[in-house]
């Protein structure tokens, strides 16, 4: 059974950095495709960025700040957080998939069929 496991989320000031981490665990092949994530309190859950066989994209509102990454050799995931928001309070996700369609298209939308349990990043101002 395959397990997402978030890591390095935590409480920082207005204009700070973090870096989360996703761990696999359970699968031996590298996932198609893996993503993040983030569902602040009373909003949806929205994607962050995703990174697959063609690299990396982002949501439009998180290019700049945020950079995702991926570790070949155990492919843990990677969000590198900075100049951070108030507004970007929120718990995190990691997901992953490792079908053909998400190789093919790799966006941090619908359909992960994996899921980390959350860390949570609160920004104050």
């Amino acid at each position: 059974q395959v397990h997402l496991m978030e890591s390095g989320g935590g409480s920082v000031q207005a204009g700070g950095s973090l870096r989360l981490s996703c761990a696999v665990a359970g699968y031996s092949y590298k996932p198609a495709c893996m993503g993040w994530f983030r569902q602040a309190p009373g909003k949806e859950r929205e994607g962050v960025a995703a990174i697959g066989r063609d690299g990396a994209n982002y949501a439009d509102s998180m290019k700049g700040r945020f950079t995702i990454s991926q570790d070949n050799a155990n492919y843990t995931l990677y969000l590198q957080l900075n100049s951070l928001k108030p507004e970007d309070t929120a718990m995190y996700y990691c997901a992953a998939d490792w079908r053909v369609a998400f190789l093919e298209a790799c966006r941090a939308g619908a359909g992960f069929s994996a899921w980390g349990q959350g860390t949570q990043v609160t920004v104050s101002s």
